[in-house]
């Protein structure tokens, strides 16, 4: 039998996760969660434009806990916010129906360096309630973290680690370029970060801490920071026209340290036009160097999500990071009983 799977949001990533459930045999979407009201109501085929209707109809999410329970759902994967404090009702109706979670939530990701007493909470219901939860994606989730935890395997000695991702923002979807703030004046952009409007990236903390634990290292402190990348030419994505002196993108670092000595560095390079790669240095023994050309940040997001599926099944009560599972991979198929 197929594995029964809910999405709880359906913004661009939970459509795109929903899409993605739909095209394996080895799952079943049977439920799916919204608070926009405009979606509400509507056949989830015909909104995430699959080019037919499925019969599955989005409800709000106040009737999460009553539905997961009536449809037997075995996993909700969730796609809502960043922040913990913000999804941490609709967490508890997915926990109050017994059903394990799957969330992008970049806080989730390592909800310990944030929001240590929520998490503590999250973690002793799940345990109450025999379900496993883990907050996951392409970074946190991947880039800034699980791979590089993985590629220090080959080391016996590790002085510094870095990670830098650089990504083309003009080639994001709109969201993104307004979370990261591109058009803006440096007044606009500072002001918006400050008051929670904007965010740019969240997790630089989340991933450092992910490091640290996988190495057993004791940080002395974590420092994050983001600045704008201001403009020097006039630029143009598919939905912002960026003049001279303005906002076209974001320089975002997270740093922990061993009294003052820096061991980790995770850092992104996010502008509009900009070359994308990732890359990985571990200087140590013995010096370790990759680069990629540039992972597709959405589709990976979707893919970690229901990637994860099987081994959060299997995985034991509590709230997990992803340093708290077997290595996870690709599945071709869902072994059931």
């Amino acid at each position: 039998m197929p594995v029964k799977v809910a999405v709880y949001g359906l913004g661009p990533i939970g459509m795109l996760i929903a899409r993605k459930v739909l095209e394996r045999k080895d799952l079943e979407l049977v439920a799916a969660f919204e608070t926009d009201p405009s979606k509400i109501g509507r056949d989830v085929g015909e909104l995430i434009d699959i080019g037919e209707r499925i019969g599955l109809i989005v409800t709000r999410d106040s009737e999460a806990t009553e539905i997961l329970r009536r449809s037997g759902s075995d996993v909700v994967l969730h796609a809502t916010s960043s922040f913990l404090d913000k999804i941490y009702p609709q967490i508890v109706k997915c926990v109050e129906a017994g059903a394990d979670l799957i969330s992008t939530s970049e806080t989730l990701a390592n909800p310990w360096y944030r929001y240590p007493q929520l998490a503590s909470e999250i973690d002793r219901m799940a345990r109450e309630n025999n379900v496993s939860i883990i907050g996951a994606g392409v970074n946190p989730g991947f880039v800034f973290d699980a791979l590089p935890i993985l590629m220090t395997l080959i080391c016996t000695r590790i002085d510094c680690l870095r990670v830098t991702r650089s990504l083309d923002a003009g080639k994001r979807r709109f969201s993104f370029q307004k979370k990261y703030g591109l058009a803006l004046s440096i007044d606009e952009f500072k002001r918006k970060m400050e008051s929670g409007e904007i965010t740019a990236h969240v997790g630089y903390g989340e991933s450092v801490g992910l490091i640290a634990n996988a190495l057993r290292v004791n940080l002395t402190r974590i420092v994050e920071k983001q600045e704008p990348i201001v403009s020097e030419k006039p630029l143009k994505t598919q939905y912002f026209e960026i003049m001279p002196g303005r906002v076209a993108g974001v320089h975002g670092y997270g740093i922990g340290y061993v009294g003052g000595k820096e061991l980790i560095r995770v850092e992104l390079l996010a502008e509009a036009g900009r070359e994308e790669f990732e890359e990985v240095i571990i200087e140590g023994e013995p010096l370790v160097k990759w680069r990629s050309t540039g992972i597709a940040g959405d589709t990976a997001t979707a893919a970690v999500i229901i990637n994860l599926i099987p081994k959060v099944l299997e995985a034991r009560p509590g709230l997990l990071r992803i340093t708290d599972i077997p290595l996870p991979s690709a599945f071709l198929t869902l072994k059931t009983d």
